[in-house]
């Protein structure tokens, strides 16, 4: 599949390469991406979908801590998926697509 070029950012850097940093640090890039981009739909999706999504992961991760035995587990595998997910998004927002997660691309797609 080809990259598409989502053109320029508000920051002007490519807007591919803006909606991959986006992910780098999770929700803090994401929300400084978030406030720097005021134009570019394509940065503000991405931008938001990571402050949703790793906040979301970050919640869940110091509630499943808190659960005894299992819970250390739990929050072990999330770490794992977490990282994952990091991955593909990053990839997939270099390659220009618009990669909907269910619940948090759902808010990003609606506030973008």
């Amino acid at each position: 599949m080809e990259i598409k070029n989502q053109g320029k950012s508000s920051t002007g850097i490519d807007a591919n390469l803006t909606a991959l940093l986006s992910y780098l640090l999770g929700f803090i890039t994401g929300i400084i991406f978030y406030s720097l981009e005021k134009k570019n739909k394509f940065v503000r999706f991405h931008a938001l979908q990571s402050m949703v999504t790793f906040a979301s992961l970050f919640v869940l991760d110091i509630v499943l801590k808190f659960l005894p035995i299992i819970g250390c587990t739990l929050a072990s595998l999330l770490g794992i998926a977490g990282i994952i997910l990091w991955v593909i998004l990053m990839f997939k927002a270099y390659r220009g697509e618009y990669f909907k997660l269910p619940f948090a691309g759902r808010i990003a797609e609606q506030n973008s």
